[in-house]
């Protein structure tokens, strides 16, 4: 096990903001996360972080995962106090985080949000990996009955491969709530199957922001938006700005004018994350 203080990071606020499909709170304030074909298991203690796994693994794989490079704390600063809106945001979801999730991962699910609520995604995402994912087992945290902190094996399912995909076809892909997504998820599939695949995925992450959104946006049932997505949340590119019916809202009634979106060089996908996480949860609240 590895603990670790870390700040500006609530996993709870994470698993809400509609980035991510595969975290899932557990008991005793745990959390699970499976990333890719990899899994770890969390939970928060005051500021620190209890992790599933040794110190190497966490600096080499899971502390890039949560983005703790970068200074998110210096993001908030940049809002200026006149701009309320925009600090309530902040205020409202200060734990989020924008993850490095795997990219191939990052293009399915995003394909599957399309005019979609994140419960249902959730729901398709977990049959797509019951039905082709691969079951391994990884290290889960148990509280004993003195209070301490246990690891524990667990199984899981790792995310399906590009080829698991394609190869089942449209058959394949009936019952699990996809709807007329499927026919993209299996193209996308289709795409990034093989040698080829491999080539035009890394191709797509070695490219600036403005090349890999035209690039997503040659593929069939990819749109400006999901494009954003892909490149904020699969490719780290934390200037895109993704708009859906959410953050139209919010920039229809606070921004009338536009989002100043030079100002915000650099960081204006975080910020949009804030918005986005304020403007779902207070709605649900409601």
């Amino acid at each position: 096990m590895y603990r670790i203080k870390i700040t500006d990071m609530d996993l709870g606020q994470i698993a809400k903001s509609g980035q991510c499909f595969r975290m899932k709170e557990l008991e005793q304030g745990v959390w699970s996360v499976t990333a890719g074909a990899g899994y770890i298991e969390a939970v928060r203690e005051e500021e620190e972080f209890l992790f599933s796994c040794e110190e190497g693994e966490f600096q080499t794989i899971w502390s890039h995962y949560f983005d703790l490079e970068e200074d998110y704390a210096g993001y908030k600063k940049r809002v200026p106090s006149e701009d309320s809106y925009l600090r309530e945001a902040i205020r409202c979801g200060w734990g989020v985080r924008i993850l490095r999730q795997d990219l191939w991962e990052m293009l399915v699910t995003f394909i599957i949000s399309q005019n979609n609520n994140i419960p249902r995604i959730k729901g398709s995402v977990k049959e797509l990996c019951q039905r082709f994912g691969m079951e391994k087992t990884g290290k889960g945290l148990v509280l004993s009955s003195d209070g301490r902190w246990e690891e524990v094996w667990k199984s899981y399912m790792t995310f399906p491969s590009p080829e698991s995909i394609a190869s089942a076809g449209l058959s394949g892909l009936s019952g699990l709530g996809l709807g007329y997504r499927d026919k993209y998820i299996l193209s996308i599939a289709e795409s990034c199957s093989g040698p080829e695949g491999k080539k035009w995925l890394a191709g797509l992450k070695e490219a600036d922001y403005e090349c890999a959104h035209a690039m997503l946006l040659k593929q069939l049932g990819i749109g400006k938006k999901v494009a954003d997505c892909v490149c904020l949340f699969g490719l780290h590119h934390v200037g895109a700005f993704p708009v859906d019916t959410h953050v139209k809202q919010i920039l229809t009634t606070y921004y009338p004018e536009g989002f100043p979106l030079k100002r915000y060089e650099g960081c204006a996908g975080i910020l949009q994350q804030y918005m986005f996480y304020h403007k779902i949860n207070r709605l649900a609240a409601e």
